[in-house]
């Protein structure tokens, strides 16, 4: 660095900046016009102004000599203030929207929940006896009919069955069926229309308590005897319903290996139309016959084959 001269003899107390040429008093220590100082540089001024006394006195630092004790706690020496970096901020970005989605999940789930918490349907109504309704083309349907000796089992339901009417009343939605078993006593006898392949039956139905539905269900889950077995697999089968041939049924597209059904004569492609003269018109029902018949009881299973009705006894295996 260039000594400081004197920018003129007439006046004696001030110095000239070597570095811009700018005249100021001897006993400043830094340039006011471009902030060079004697023995350092211009970035360390502008530290020290920017990081001037918090008292509002002055920014540059006292005689050179001076202790730090004297120059205040902001001078360039002094801590500076720490300060949140880019890619800090992102994170922080990042874990706030995280937790946002997480408490909004919960408050969605809780909301979602609470219909059934606040649900108008008591828990006392009446039961039918299915595996559950489903809206469907003119009323409510269902897969299959359960447990053994339920109400829609004994008026002769099956899985599949479209219900038009209940206790004089249309149904038209999984709703309405639902509010109508809520306002029906337990034990009341009602009228059932409903629909199959097409055409209207109508059946006598007895309610029945949820303790009673329940009774029923245990029974027969807890039957010493054990369930049937044919020898395939429900979710590998067709739903068949043709209007114009009349052909209703379920057609079996796997057929176990040495099981029940390939020992007596089931071949892939049949289609399945009765189980034990009961209408299969559903693979859920299907399976229900199965399940709910002994072990090792014949039972008769009508097919169509290549246009051919056929009814072959088939002896179950145990499940």
């Amino acid at each position: 660095m260039q000594p400081q001269q004197p920018f003129n003899d007439s006046n004696q107390g001030a110095i000239v900046c070597a570095q811009c040429g700018a005249p100021m008093p001897r006993e400043m220590r830094f340039c006011r016009s471009c902030g060079n100082r004697l023995g350092e540089g211009v970035a360390e001024y502008t530290e020290t102004v920017r990081l001037g006394d918090a008292r509002g006195t002055s920014p540059y630092v006292p005689g050179i000599g001076a202790p730090m004790a004297q120059r205040g706690t902001s001078t360039i020496c002094g801590p500076r203030r720490r300060r949140l970096r880019g890619m800090t901020w992102v994170w922080i970005m990042l874990g706030l929207f995280f937790a946002g989605g997480g408490v909004m999940s919960s408050f969605v789930k809780n909301v979602g929940r609470a219909p059934r918490a606040f649900s108008s349907v008591p828990s006392n109504r009446s039961y039918f006896g299915v595996d559950g309704f489903k809206t469907t083309d003119g009323g409510v349907t269902f897969d299959t009919v359960e447990p053994p000796d339920s109400p829609a089992d004994k008026a002769g339901l099956v899985g599949g069955d479209i219900i038009t009417s209940f206790d004089g009343h249309p149904v038209k939605s999984e709703s309405e069926i639902m509010d109508l078993l809520s306002q029906t006593p337990i034990g009341k006898q009602v009228e059932v229309i409903y629909t199959r392949d097409g055409d209207f039956h109508n059946t006598q139905l007895t309610t029945i308590s949820r303790d009673e539905y329940n009774r029923l269900d245990r029974g027969y889950s807890n039957r010493p005897e054990g369930r049937g077995k044919f020898g395939f697999e429900s979710f590998r089968m067709t739903q068949i319903k043709n209007l114009d041939t009349k052909t209703f049924g379920v057609q079996i597209n796997y057929v176990e290996p040495n099981g029940p059904a390939d020992l007596f004569g089931i071949k892939v492609g049949d289609i399945i139309t009765d189980f034990d003269k009961v209408p299969i018109r559903t693979s859920d029902e299907f399976l229900s016959r199965v399940r709910r018949a002994l072990p090792h009881t014949s039972v008769n299973i009508t097919v169509l084959r290549e246009g051919q009705r056929l009814v072959i006894p088939v002896t179950l295996g145990k499940n």
